[in-house]
């Protein structure tokens, strides 16, 4: 039997300057996205540290994604 009702959570680390001035103009323009995906700002995507990708995981993340 399959669940149709699971919504993975996903971690979004998104670079200041590119991705996460995107989805706060996605939220300026109350365009929908999921409620399951949380954004994380970061300076830049290069200062990401896979310590921090594993965390999520560890904390119950389905999935991450990186933007820049």
């Amino acid at each position: 039997m399959s669940d149709d009702t699971f919504e993975p959570e996903i971690l979004a680390f998104c670079c200041h300057y590119c991705a996460y001035a995107a989805a706060d103009l996605a939220g300026s323009m109350r365009l929908d996205y999921p409620s399951s995906i949380k954004v994380v700002e970061l300076p830049c995507t290069g200062k990401l540290d896979a310590r921090y990708a594993l965390r999520a995981f560890e904390d119950g993340a389905d999935g991450i994604m990186v933007a820049g």
